[in-house]
């Protein structure tokens, strides 16, 4: 058995007297003060300069006294044995400079050592941590995890308790050395190895199982092993289970920093499972969010389908009520009272009010489900803008507003649905003589700049109010100007718009009043010549 380093100052002071004894009671001679190198030789063991140095000057002292003494007990020096005197003392000076020496290479062998081995297991906790993250699967990340922790803490067995239900260990992923596959086990964990997990979650330490410690021996009777650490998966705002470690045989007990070791690897053993499990909550959520989209798409398409069904057959019978009164109004039917006569306008002004609601909608439907339309042909933006200011002549001057053309006389010609930019003209011309006072004024305005055509309405109306101005060309947005009342008028501007390759724009004029823009690609020579 090797000498303990704690035992080695003991073993050199009694090899010192030893040799002394025998130095003195030797003739001179006898050389015996060679063997004063014995324990000087045997400091470089205990790995303590200052050890040797005294017992080097221990023994300078010892060999000088035995000289004096075996020449004084002989009544005489001899020559020869002065120079085996010296030559000794230099001896024991050479051995300890030698054994300081050997101290000094073993210290930096140990400590080249100490790097290499920690570089190695820098270098396979890196490969571990990158092993457990590679996967997002919960199971996969657990199993890693165990065969993970054999590898970097060199163990023979290892055991992930993790939480199936979020509270109790009920999961038990069991590797073994030597074995790639990982058993799993839904169990809890025995009452004496809950207790000793229960103690490492609280602390968040390591909780070292030793055979000497009746607890720990009932622990690893249970894991079939000899030595064990126990270490929590997580600090204790993050807690994802428990890892215990194990070696089966007692004579091989774990390293002195084992425990800070494997306290390392369960932190980010903890991290990786918490980033599978977070993977986890997400792709619920997103089944979820993919639900709930899926039934609002579908609720979506029922409103919009009633909405086309209700707009598209309101129609006929509205057209048919409209066609029936006119004829009234006409004396088709007879002479009727004034009060009947008037009662029969405001009627048909409200049918005809109904009918542009329901063809309105009719048109936002066929928008929503991308059913717009495919007609394109040529038209003169010039032509249609005068068209529109005489159609609604009688609107405008019913209100004492004047409205007037300007801009380009010329033709400026764009490809489109002609009856749909008719509605967009109709809708902005309306809405700037609904929002200007009486005695005010609305200019209708055609301009080309070669590549792009622009049809605006100004007015000197009431404007809109800056608050309301990003969402006038939205659905029902609060600022805005309904054309017949529905709230939809802007937003079926912006949709003809865009279906023709073009854009809705809003402008405030100064001091007040407005500015409404509609810009559309012209059309091409090529297009015109097809």
């Amino acid at each position: 058995m090797p000498l303990k380093p704690q035992y080695i100052p003991y073993a050199c002071a009694v090899l010192l007297i030893a040799a002394f004894a025998i130095d003195m009671l030797t003739p001179q001679l006898f050389v015996a003060a060679i063997l004063l190198n014995a324990p000087v030789a045997l400091t470089s063991f205990a790995f303590d300069r200052k050890l040797t140095g005294r017992i080097v000057v221990a023994a300078l002292v010892a060999n000088l006294a035995a000289g004096w003494y075996n020449g004084y007990r002989d009544r005489h020096y001899d020559p020869i044995a002065i120079e085996d005197r010296v030559l000794a003392a230099l001896s024991c000076i050479l051995v300890g400079a030698l054994s300081i020496g050997t101290q000094r290479a073993a210290r930096g062998a140990a400590e080249l050592e100490a790097r290499q081995r920690q570089a190695r297991r820098e270098r396979t906790l890196r490969e571990s941590f990158e092993t457990m993250r590679s996967s997002v699967n919960r199971e996969i990340v657990l199993r890693s995890t165990a065969r993970e922790a054999i590898r970097v803490l060199q163990a023979d067995a290892a055991v992930v308790f993790a939480r199936h239900d979020g509270l109790s260990l009920d999961e038990q992923y069991l590797a073994e050395s030597g074995i790639r596959e990982v058993d799993l086990r839904r169990a809890r964990p025995a009452p004496e190895l809950a207790s000793v997990l229960t103690r490492a979650a609280e602390s968040g330490q390591a909780v070292a199982l030793d055979a000497a410690d009746p607890m720990s021996r009932f622990v690893l009777d249970t894991l079939g092993a000899a030595r064990g650490i126990a270490v929590p998966l997580g600090g204790r705002d993050n807690q994802q289970g428990a890892l215990v470690v194990l070696r089966r045989n007692a004579e091989e007990p774990f390293d002195s920093d084992a425990a800070d070791l494997a306290l390392t690897f369960a932190d980010e053993a903890a991290a990786a499972i918490a980033q599978a499990n977070l993977f986890l909550e997400l792709a619920a959520k997103n089944e979820q969010l993919a639900q709930a989209n899926a039934a609002a798409v579908e609720r979506s398409e029922v409103i919009r389908d009633i909405v086309y069904a209700l707009s598209h057959d309101l129609r006929t019978p509205l057209s048919a009520a409209r066609i029936t009164m006119r004829q009234a109004l006409n004396g088709a039917f007879g002479d009727m009272p004034p009060a009947y006569v008037e009662i029969l306008k405001r009627t048909i002004a409200s049918n005809d009010e109904l009918q542009r609601l329901a063809e309105t909608l009719l048109v936002v439907a066929r928008y929503e489900s991308g059913e717009a339309s495919p007609a394109r042909t040529s038209v003169d933006l010039s032509r249609l803008a005068d068209d529109v200011v005489s159609e609604l002549e009688p609107l405008w001057r019913s209100e004492s507003i004047v409205v007037a053309r300007s801009g380009s006389e010329a033709a400026v010609t764009v490809v489109g649905d002609e009856s749909e930019l008719r509605r967009v003209a109709v809708n902005l011309i309306a809405n700037a003589v609904i929002s200007t006072p009486a005695g005010g004024h609305v200019a209708v305005a055609v301009e080309s700049d070669g590549r792009e055509a622009s049809f605006s309405v100004d007015d000197d109306g009431y404007g809109v109010p800056e608050a309301q101005r990003p969402m006038l060309f939205q659905r029902f947005s609060p600022g805005a100007r309904h054309g017949a009342g529905s709230g939809l008028g802007l937003y079926i501007v912006r949709r003809i718009a865009e279906s023709h390759g073009g854009r809705a724009s809003y402008q405030a004029r100064d001091p007040r009043g407005s500015r409404f823009t509609v810009s559309l690609p012209v059309e091409s020579a090529d297009v015109a010549r097809a």
